[in-house]
This record gives structure tokens, C-alpha cells and sequence, in this order.
């Protein structure tokens, strides 16, 4: 008789999979527009710039671009990521950065580091879908800091500090993911000093910062005196460079910092030495910001083709809000629709969206949804909606 083999780890069994990594997946035929991924638009991929980087890296240097590397990343990268904090008001290191495989692995490094099963993390409500499960694998209790459209309400998060005992608060303070939202500079110095006075980290999440396309720059959490020596601050080249090279970095204190770099060493050794090479290489040899500006100004008018058209395509009754940039804008059915059951008839009319209910950490919002208006061209998003309109009559009747 054949013995079973042990089961799995409770984490792998008790954190859900993406729902929205399988909306892709069902969603994958060309004919099909899509509202659902955050994915760049790839039309606006510098593909002559990259490749022209990693010829360069491979003819100049090709024994250290293949080879094995340190685990704090390469120091040309580091230093121009610290270069392009330091410009945009945050000092910073080089020897203040840990290069990630892109600002996903820097959560859950941060994760491993600090996080013991019972924990409690604070998010806010709704949040990055990935972050919930990253802190579901750790065994952490998360609890939901009520929010509005500014983000999270300082008074509630200070009373849920003082009867939570948090260890962490993640953030996504710019562009939130998934609501667009950004919180007010204000609310900024309120979190920093909330953090001061208790005693707790903060994760500030800035996949988005760098896509504005109105409005003034909010402040980093982590560039204010309250919060500066306890905040963790998580950047992304895949929305302004290419997701597909998976780099990412950390910005954190010095212990923190160390322990993060031991389990980054438990995890993958270092992230991708030719990949590291060949984006320093880009940021030296191209224009990273002439560059972002052109894509900056093809979001907006995909943004405002989005906006422009939700009245016609929602069901009366709706509501939606109007994000000063990033990659989302965050809607909601009226009372009593279901945006996980409507899913079903919009991509029979090949057209996809996110529902929000899994964003949330309890007590999901059914009729909310979110849509992502970077992939698709102006004329596209009108097609996308149209079919959208048809869907939701359907789902009405």
C-alpha cells in the first residue's frame, strides 16, 4: 500500500488565488477589450532604447552582465534610482536600496522580514488585491482602515491603531490601486505623525507616482521627519519602463533594510544581473522623462476617452470618480446590481472589467468595479464601452 504524501501548507491552501490574473486568462482573445488588467500600454514600450541598452551591456561588459551578482543589487541602478528620489525631494543612498524583482517581491520580502503569523497589518478599504494575499501567506490579521474618496479617514486609523496594536500599515497613497484615489497631502502628515506616536511601520506602495497628468506632487510619507525613519518605500520600473523586466526596489532603514537582503538571499540570490545592467544603462543613455512625458499625455486622453463615456455605458444610477492619474478608475453599479455576475454577460460581448469585491479585505462592495484605461487607444475604449452598454442592458433586463 502507497502511503499519501503530507498535505500542503495551511497558507497554501487558505490565500485565494488572483481573480484578476484569471479574468486575463479568460480574456486573453485579441477580440476582446479590455478594462480588466493593469497592464502598459506595450505601444509605448521604448523598444529601440531598451534593446540598444542591452546590446550595449552585452558588447561592453557580457562576463559580469551574465554572471552571478550581489544581492543589494547593482550599484549603477541604485545609484540612478537614488539620483531620480533625490531630484523629486527625497534624499537617498544608493546604499539605501535593495533592487527587487519588481515592487511585488519587495512586499513580500518585507513581509518575511517583519511580519509574524497574528500580526496585525492595516490596509486601506479597498486594496491592492496582490497585497492581501502577500499578507495572508505571512499569517498576518488584516483589518480594514475605513476610507472615503481622499483615501483613509486619519480618525479612524488612529482609533484602530490604539485597539489594533498594528505592526504595519500599507499604503498606496498616489494612484491608489485599485481606486485611483490619492491621498491628500494633509492626510499625509496626519499618517506620519499617527505613526510617530504610536509606533508602527508603514509600507508606502509608489507603482504610479510618476503618472500624473494633472495636479500638483503630493510629498512621500517617507520624506517627512515623522515618518522618515519608519517607512518603507516600494518603486516599480514596470509602469515607466517595461513590466516584463521585473525590476523593482526598496527604500527602507538600515535594520530593516539588512533583514530584507537575507531574505531576498533565501528567495532568488539577487534580481536578474543583465536585466539590472541594462535598465542603468537605459536611464544613462536615454530620456526616461521626455519619454514619460509622451506617455503621460496618451493616458490622459485615454483616461478622459474612459470618463468621457461611462455615462452612457453604466446603468443610470451609477458613479464613478476622476482620478488625477495613474491607471484605474474605480466605479460602482447602483444599489442592488452585482458586478461579479454582470462579468459574466460583459465578456460574452467582448469586453472585460474588474469586479471589486476581492480588493476588499471584509465586507465587499458587489456593485463596484474597477477599470483600467491605459492598454486600449481612445477609439477602442468608445468600442470597449459601447459593448459594455450592451452587456449591461442585457444584465438590466
Amino acid at each position: 500500500m502507497r502511503a499519501p504524501v503530507p498535505g500542503l501548507a495551511t497558507r497554501a491552501t487558505s490565500v485565494a488565488g488572483s481573480p484578476v490574473r484569471e479574468i486575463l486568462a479568460l480574456t486573453a482573445r485579441p477580440e476582446v477589450i479590455s478594462f480588466a488588467g493593469g497592464l502598459p500600454a506595450p505601444d509605448f514600450f521604448d523598444t529601440e532604447g531598451i534593446r540598444a541598452a542591452y546590446d550595449r551591456v552585452l558588447a561592453e561588459d557580457p562576463r559580469r552582465a551574465l554572471q552571478y551578482s550581489t544581492t543589494e543589487g547593482d550599484p549603477a541602478l541604485r545609484a540612478a534610482v537614488a539620483e531620480r528620489l533625490g531630484t523629486k525631494g527625497l534624499p537617498t543612498d544608493p546604499d539605501d536600496l535593495l533592487i527587487t524583482g519588481g515592487s511585488q517581491q519587495a512586499l513580500t520580502l518585507l513581509a518575511t522580514a517583519l511580519l509574524e503569523p497574528g500580526d496585525v497589518v492595516l490596509v486601506e478599504d479597498p486594496t491592492y488585491l496582490a497585497a492581501l494575499q502577500c499578507f495572508g501567506f505571512a499569517g498576518a490579521r488584516v483589518v480594514p482602515v475605513p476610507s472615503d474618496d481622499d483615501g483613509v479617514d486619519p480618525a479612524a486609523l488612529e482609533e484602530l491603531v490604539v485597539r489594533e496594536r498594528p505592526k504595519l500599515l500599507y499604503l498606496i497613497p498616489t494612484f491608489q490601486n485599485p481606486t485611483g484615489r490619492t491621498l491628500p497631502a494633509d492626510r499625509r502628515a496626519a499618517v506620519a505623525e499617527i505613526a510617530e506616536r504610536h509606533g508602527l511601520w508603514i509600507a508606502e506602495d509608489d507603482p504610479y507616482g510618476e503618472l500624473r497628468y494633472e495636479g500638483d506632487h503630493m510629498p512621500w510619507i517617507a520624506s517627512l521627519p515623522a515618518a522618515a525613519d519608519r517607512t518603507i518605500l516600494l518603486g516599480s520600473f514596470s509602469k515607466i519602463m517595461a513590466p516584463g523586466m521585473r525590476l523593482g526596489w526598496l527604500r527602507a532603514p538600515a535594520a530593516l533594510r539588512r533583514a530584507c537582503v537575507i531574505a531576498k538571499q533565501s528567495a532568488d540570490l539577487h534580481t536578474s544581473t543583465i536585466d539590472q545592467a541594462a535598465a542603468a544603462r537605459y536611464l544613462a543613455d536615454s530620456d526616461l522623462d521626455a519619454h514619460l512625458v509622451r506617455v503621460r499625455g496618451a493616458y490622459r486622453d485615454r483616461r478622459d476617452a474612459l470618463l468621457g463615456g461611462l455615462s452612457n455605458a453604466l446603468p443610470p444610477g451609477s458613479s464613478w470618480n476622476h482620478p488625477e492619474g495613474g491607471m484605474f478608475i474605480w466605479a460602482r453599479f447602483p444599489r442592488g446590481h452585482d458586478a461579479t455576475a454582470a462579468l459574466r454577460v460583459a465578456v460574452a460581448h467582448d469586453v472585460a472589467y474588474v469586479p471589486g469585491a476581492p480588493f476588499f479585505a471584509s465586507d465587499p462592495d458587489p456593485a463596484a468595479l474597477r477599470l483600467s484605461f491605459v492598454t486600449h487607444t481612445p477609439n477602442e475604449i468608445r468600442e470597449g464601452l459601447m459593448r459594455l452598454g450592451k452587456a449591461l442592458v442585457i444584465v438590466a433586463a
